[in-house]
């Protein structure tokens, strides 16, 4: 399986006792949805290993406690901490109307209520504290904020987001003279 083939679900964070069960600190905004899985990939170095899930059960808020069918101590625990899970995309539930998944929307136009066509999504930038589109257009890079109050309509079947965001924001990057 490959990462590209995968959605990330989550890390885990701590281990929980001294059996070899783990924390893992889900990704999502539903924990339950992930509370009996069978099995989850684990990146190992530039690998993902499958792992068989013996146990789980929701630990307090978004935290899942697992206990892998080969994770049996605390020594096969400490090897595991601080790795990433991720699943198959085919089990992402599946989002109607302006909700979406980022990986879902590289591709689709951005089509502003004023400006039209202001480019084609090429990334989904979410390391900081808002998403942002990043777009491109002519050969020029858009940063647009991924935000509820401009997004008017998510388009799955033209692959187009229709936005309408504030005034000049657009023009910051269209009206500048070239670098």
């Amino acid at each position: 399986m490959r990462k590209e083939d995968c959605f990330y679900l989550g890390k885990i964070v701590s281990k929980h006792g001294y059996k070899g069960d783990l924390l893992i600190k889900l990704d999502t905004d539903d924990p339950r949805a992930y509370e009996n899985l069978e099995s989850v990939f684990v990146s190992l170095g530039n690998n993902l290993v499958p792992f068989f899930i013996g146990e789980s059960r929701l630990h307090k808020t978004n935290l899942l406690r697992v206990r892998f069918e080969d994770v049996a101590s605390e020594v096969d625990a400490d090897r595991l901490m601080g790795s990433e899970l991720y699943l198959p995309l085919d089990l992402l539930p599946e989002l109607t109307g302006n909700q979406f998944y980022y990986h879902e929307v590289i591709g689709f136009h951005l089509l502003d209520a004023d400006h039209g066509d202001v480019g084609v999504i090429r990334r989904v930038n979410d390391q900081g504290a808002q998403a942002l589109f990043v777009a491109e257009k002519d050969g020029r890079e858009l940063l647009i904020p991924v935000t509820d109050d401009f997004i008017t309509r998510v388009d799955r079947e033209g692959r187009t987001i229709h936005i309408r965001t504030p005034e000049g924001l657009i023009g910051l990057y269209l009206d500048a003279p070239p670098e």
